[in-house]
């Protein structure tokens, strides 16, 4: 008898996984993954949005007047309290705390409500503000908690750095320690241990390297001739 022979079976030569499959990118820097957030109860967290190509310089009067506004309004929400932040041209970083992933969740989309709709106002445009979801890093040790306030209150002399141009000194009039005395708070001080014990902890263990901005560990008022500086429209951020 003879033996059977395989006869062949035509598949598909498109679909399924393989290299290069998917939507395309539109830009070269990453996306935020569209993963479940990681869960935690009462932590203190980096989070950083990033803004649309066509958006406005943040670091402008009318602009920045707008982010004001919104950060008085949603700074203290539902156990979420907002401790720190830093406008850059096009993107804002914030040090937060917050009881667990869904509150940190429902206050950073009412806070974003608030930004886009004050800036759709300020631009008289409509249409999306954010160009991505929010990244959000969960600060687990003091040391990492002193690195991270002080990256976020620094961020305007890093980002000179990096590109090589002049920073003027002093305190940055676009980060939360030049905005401590305003009346509503932009902020709240922090509640937490890791924000309060801890950063007091990772600053008795670097005291031999003191930082050169000694606010962005310890909330204490700037001097009056730093609050509320004068914030003209020409300031730009290349």
């Amino acid at each position: 008898m003879k033996k059977p022979m395989q006869q062949p079976l035509p598949l598909k030569t498109w679909g399924g996984a393989r290299k290069g499959a998917g939507r395309k990118r539109r830009s070269a820097r990453r996306n935020v993954p569209h993963r479940a957030r990681k869960r935690f109860r009462r932590a203190a967290i980096h989070v950083a949005v990033r803004l649309r190509h066509e958006v406005w310089n943040l670091r402008t009067h009318r602009c920045f007047r707008a982010l004001r506004r919104a950060f008085a309004g949603g700074c203290a929400r539902f156990g979420f309290r907002l401790v720190h932040f830093s406008v850059q041209g096009n993107h804002v970083h914030m040090i937060v705390e917050a009881p667990d992933a869904e509150t940190l969740g429902c206050a950073m989309k009412g806070l974003e409500v608030r930004v886009a709709r004050r800036l759709n106002r300020v631009m008289n445009r409509r249409g999306p503000v954010f160009a991505d979801r929010y990244h959000a890093h969960i600060l687990r040790t003091p040391s990492e908690a002193a690195r991270a306030v002080s990256y976020v209150l620094e961020n305007f002399r890093v980002h000179g750095e990096r590109g090589q141009w002049a920073v003027p000194s002093g305190i940055d009039p676009f980060c939360s320690t030049a905005w401590m005395e305003h009346a509503p708070p932009l902020t709240l001080p922090p509640a937490g241990w890791m924000l309060l014990d801890g950063l007091a902890m990772a600053a008795n263990r670097r005291s031999d390297a003191r930082p050169e901005n000694p606010a962005c560990l310890v909330r204490a008022s700037p001097p009056a001739a730093q609050r509320q500086p004068s914030i003209s429209d020409s300031d730009r951020v290349t």
